[in-house]
């Protein structure tokens, strides 16, 4: 029950820091396909920073267990592919959708129904794509630091380095 609320409780605040960060907004969604907008670029590097370190910070104290996804290339590849179809031509990304419904954008609203139709094909294809493309590059349960044989400090702090000096360059060429 607890997990639920947490979940609720983040998602509330991940939802009030969208439309806060005004990442919502359809033109800012063109601007950064356009690469002319990095706000929607500069809100992720921040989330991805402080989530890393706050998901391995929690981690290193064993309070959380990491339950690791399978890097499996194909599906990677042709979801990212169907992803970025979708959001070109949408104009919204699924989480972003949601928001802008919920903000009033009612033109989201193809994009939440494209998901639902995609989720039912791809419930329907599955047993075809688990012998097929979701075999393809499958590298198992595995990270950056075990790949480079580091601990996960030695990624992370690199990391947020090149994501605050990348999003102060982009803030200093008005992007």
């Amino acid at each position: 029950m607890m997990e639920l609320l947490y979940g609720l409780i983040t998602g509330v605040l991940f939802g009030f820091f969208l439309q806060k960060g005004h990442v919502l907004r359809y033109d800012k969604q063109i601007g950064a396909l356009r690469l002319k907008d990095m706000t929607i670029m500069k809100f992720m590097l921040s989330h991805i920073a402080v989530a890393m370190v706050g998901v391995y910070f929690l981690y290193d104290l064993e309070l959380i267990q990491l339950s690791l996804k399978p890097t499996i290339l194909g599906g990677v590849v042709i979801g990212a592919l169907l992803f970025g179809l979708g959001w070109g031509l949408l104009g919204y990304c699924p989480g972003t959708s949601l928001g802008a419904v919920g903000e009033g954008h009612f033109d989201a609203l193809w994009g939440i129904i494209g998901m639902l139709f995609g989720a039912g094909i791809y419930a329907e294809v599955f047993p075809y794509l688990k012998t097929t493309v979701l075999t393809w590059g499958d590298y198992g349960k595995i990270t950056v630091p075990q790949v480079l044989g580091i601990n996960h400090w030695g990624v992370i702090v690199p990391v947020v380095i090149i994501i605050l000096f990348f999003s102060r360059w982009l803030e200093r060429k008005g992007l």
